[in-house]
């Protein structure tokens, strides 16, 4: 265990040396720290900025948020991916309104109770807003914590996961500390992950805290945080139906729940070339172009995307549940990134 001196070192580097330039730090307000938190959920702060501008320009307020339209909301988030979050987010901010006038709840335990608030995100937002002393463990305070205390318990298991929540309090700023110092600590750990405590080959001699640090002594800190089970990656095909207009519309479908990019406007989805064809009037499968075959990646799973382009004379022709969108709804649209990269590259 570090001793007393680890959570004042902490908070006396984030102060001088931690990250303070970006756009929802500086801030107690918990909407945006709740935002920037969502997003920046298995995804890189440098694709985050934009969108977190995009988000607060058109809604400023949870209020706001709330008000929006799914449609909407699924728009400004395209391109982020993992669209559950996007779902959550949305959900989240209506329960806000609706239960709590508004207000964000200023503990931790309240804030678990919203849609995609997990425990980790509560206590960030509780923390730094509010200054309950409360730990969060994502994934770059997870590396701090298990190598400071040498933490070579598997995480694979529930049980040595909840033994590391543990330890983490007991890390903390002291109780009588915490409302002046949890805000500073937090975003410190955040920012030593972030910046100090790299998965592979961390900067140990910069670290302000390396004098705590087992793993560092030992000689060793890539060693953790430990984990045996690794995800296993599966793939699939799928085949895409461009239909478009001579205007330059193209007909998307609105993606169901659950499944994948649930909720999203996507050209219609098909599990084979010949279900696609099949799905077209006769006088237009003839004119059917298959493009080439691109991978996209999800987290555990490789799509092969199969394009079919089709080009439709008649403006009147149905193509069952869904809607034409002109290049100028594009934008508006929440689209899959390969659904958006296909007609990126043909504008």
């Amino acid at each position: 265990m570090a001793d007393s001196n680890f959570a004042t070192q902490v908070v006396a580097w984030q102060r001088q040396h931690g990250r303070n330039t970006l756009p929802w730090q500086n801030t107690q307000d918990p909407y945006r720290v709740w935002l920037s938190e969502i997003m920046l959920q298995q995804t890189q702060v440098v694709t985050v900025m934009g969108y977190f501008a995009r988000f607060l320009e058109r809604c400023p307020t949870v209020a706001d948020l709330a008000a929006a339209s799914s449609d909407e909301v699924m728009g400004l988030w395209s391109g982020l991916g993992y669209y559950s979050r996007a779902r959550n987010l949305h959900r989240c901010a209506q329960l806000v309104v609706e239960l709590h006038g508004g207000q964000f709840p200023r503990d931790a335990a309240t804030l678990t109770t919203l849609p995609g608030i997990g425990r980790s995100t509560a206590a960030a937002i509780a923390s730094l807003c509010f200054g309950e002393r409360v730990a969060i463990l994502d994934a770059n305070v997870k590396r701090v914590v298990t190598r400071v205390l040498g933490f070579d318990a598997d995480l694979a298991s529930s049980a040595n996961e909840k033994k590391l929540w543990d330890a983490a309090t007991g890390l903390l700023p002291a109780a009588k500390h915490a409302v002046a110092d949890m805000p500073r600590y937090t975003q410190g750990m955040m920012d030593l992950g972030a910046t100090v405590c790299s998965p592979k080959k961390p900067s140990c001699l910069l670290c302000p805290v390396l004098s705590h640090c087992a793993a560092a002594r030992a000689g060793d800190p890539e060693r953790y945080p430990v984990r045996t089970r690794k995800l296993k990656r599966s793939s699939q095909s799928l085949w895409l139906l461009w239909a478009q207009r001579s205007d330059g519309a193209v007909w998307l479908a609105k993606r169901p729940t659950p499944g994948v990019w649930a909720g999203l406007q996507c050209f219609p989805l098909f599990d084979s070339e010949e279900a696609l064809r099949a799905a077209l009037p006769a006088q237009m499968a003839k004119g059917v172009e298959m493009l080439p075959v691109f991978t996209h990646v999800l987290t555990h799973k490789d799509l092969f995307m199969h394009a079919a382009r089709v080009d439709i004379a008649q403006v009147a022709i149905n193509l069952g549940a869904g809607a034409w969108f002109l290049p100028a709804e594009w934008a508006a649209a929440g689209l899959p990134a390969p659904v958006r990269k296909l007609l990126e590259k043909s504008a």
